[in-house]
């Protein structure tokens, strides 16, 4: 049965948190009842998250890896997870577990009579100085300059319906303004509060970073927007795949 809805799931580094995502997204879409992949991009990770990912792939047909040869970045890990994603409704999450796949059937609720459904961390769980604030910041100036304001640009967890997502030209860092890139193609955005939970397991590889990132983009953002959907443009190369997964590969391994 083809997916309804693709989950795309970025990793770096996160060997600890692979089997509990696996676990919460399993028993998430298995209240929902409908028909899902769940991509699980590992994006050059030196530890063992690959291997973890292998081992959940290898039991569930549901899975898919796309292995990176490198790390390439959250926006690479995304593009590669929505060329491949087949269902007419992507969920985006990260893979440190902050994000609560219980809230996923209330964003694809929503996500039946809108083109983009964002998560809106309203209460959270990081650190005010590093997280919080450069968050709210960084917000305020995307609003301004995109005409789109919603609270939360950098909460991962988000449904977009396929159309208003896989046609888009990304480049690296773009995945922070995945909702005004993809509101060129679907106008019809909203957003919802949702749990944010503290991290358990490995380190964050954001910071105040993330806000200097934001405003050094400020000016080019504009031009990034129509270039994102712009036809006559050739999609940007930022990533390379070393191999793709999913139960049958294992089978056919195990079958030879």
């Amino acid at each position: 049965m083809s997916p309804e809805v693709s989950i795309v799931v970025p990793l770096y580094n996160e060997e600890a948190n692979v089997g509990s995502l696996h676990d919460e997204m399993t028993n998430a879409m298995a209240k929902l009842g409908v028909p899902y992949e769940l991509i699980l991009v590992d994006d050059g990770s030196a530890d063992r998250t690959f291997a973890k990912l292998r081992e959940v792939c290898a039991r569930d047909p549901h899975v898919r890896i796309i292995q990176f040869t490198r790390n390439f970045g959250q926006t690479a890990a995304f593009a590669a997870g929505f060329a491949h994603a087949r269902g007419g409704f992507i969920v985006t999450a990260d893979g440190d577990l902050q994000n609560d796949p219980a809230d996923i059937g209330r964003l694809l609720a929503l996500a039946r009579t809108h083109d983009i459904v964002c998560g809106w961390r309203k209460d959270r769980k990081d650190d005010v100085l590093t997280r919080h604030v450069p968050s709210v910041i960084a917000n305020w100036l995307l609003g301004i300059v995109t005409g789109l304001r919603i609270h939360d640009n950098g909460c991962s967890l988000k449904v977009f319906r396929s159309e208003v997502v896989k046609p888009l030209k990304l480049r690296p860092g773009m995945h922070r303004y995945l909702p005004a890139l993809a509101s060129q193609l679907g106008g019809r955005v909203t957003e919802v509060v949702v749990n944010h939970r503290a991290r358990q397991f490995g380190e964050s590889k954001y910071g105040l970073s993330r806000t200097f990132a934001v405003a050094r983009d400020i000016l080019q953002l504009p031009r990034l927007m129509r270039e994102s959907v712009d036809p006559s443009l050739p999609v940007p190369a930022i990533y390379e795949i070393r191999q793709v997964l999913d139960s049958s590969a294992h089978a056919a391994t195990k079958n030879a």
